[in-house]
């Protein structure tokens, strides 16, 4: 059994948050909550409510209701890119830079580990 949570318009860009990501992808629950909970990147913080929110998924999909972190696992995690804001600064001589403000959508899944 596997559960998905997805976080949309992340104001961060996708290349810092693919940093963080890649850190959990594969790893056991409590191994990547321990990752994020002392990671000091910013967008550790968000990563973790989302993973907290696809364990709390899982739970509320299956019918005993009862999940152990043990058991579980990131199956899959990525970074896809959002809407970019395009912001302009003046500069020098009548000139103008753009500036460009990345945002992201996070999906994470978690899976049960098979029993063997």
């Amino acid at each position: 059994m596997e559960a998905k949570a997805i976080k949309r318009y992340i104001q961060s860009s996708p290349m810092k948050m693919r940093l963080v990501v890649d850190l959990i992808r594969g790893k056991s629950v409590n191994e990547a909550l321990n990752i994020l909970h002392f990671s000091p990147k910013h967008s550790s913080k968000v990563i973790e409510m989302t993973l907290r929110s696809a364990v709390s998924n899982l739970s509320n999909k299956l019918e005993s209701g009862r999940v152990d972190e043990k058991d579980l696992f990131v199956k899959t995690a990525f970074v896809d890119g959002g809407p970019v804001l395009k912001r302009m600064l003046p500069a020098p001589q009548g000139r103008a830079y753009r500036i460009r403000k990345r945002s992201n959508h996070l999906t994470i899944v978690v899976a049960e580990k098979e029993q063997s």
